[in-house]
């Protein structure tokens, strides 16, 4: 009976984790569907956060690779001043890098809705 009560004692405090998080990436960052990205990433700084072979497999055009596992050393080459678009294979780790930059002065933060894999404009790749 007692390994029954830690079972759900751990379950409820993983599900609280993920609405915690939920609701601090929401309040962190402005999710965008792909035209709404479109319209505004020339203008932003573009920001991959996955890791270097992921992106030399294929990344939107214009994108600068700044791993989420490179972040805490990297994170200084994104301007605060400007906007910045994240995204990341599926939308997971974008929210995340988005919380650590929120922390770190940044304001202007948004995320492609569905990540890289539901990316249908142009990229580029290495051969």
């Amino acid at each position: 009976m007692e390994f029954l009560y830690i079972t759900i004692a751990i379950l409820l405090a993983i599900i609280i984790y993920a609405v915690i998080t939920y609701f601090r990436i929401k309040k962190t960052v402005t999710n965008l569907t792909q035209e709404q990205f479109i319209e505004g990433y020339r203008k932003a700084q573009l920001i991959d956060v996955r890791e270097p072979k992921d992106f030399a497999a294929g990344h939107i055009l214009g994108a600068r690779n700044i791993p989420q596992s490179q972040l805490r050393q990297r994170y200084k080459e994104i301007r605060e001043d400007k906007p910045v678009y994240l995204y990341d294979q599926n939308g997971a780790r974008s929210g995340r890098v988005a919380i650590f930059l929120k922390k770190k002065g940044y304001n202007q933060l948004f995320q492609l809705q569905g990540g890289f894999k539901q990316w249908t404009g142009k990229i580029k790749a290495k051969v």
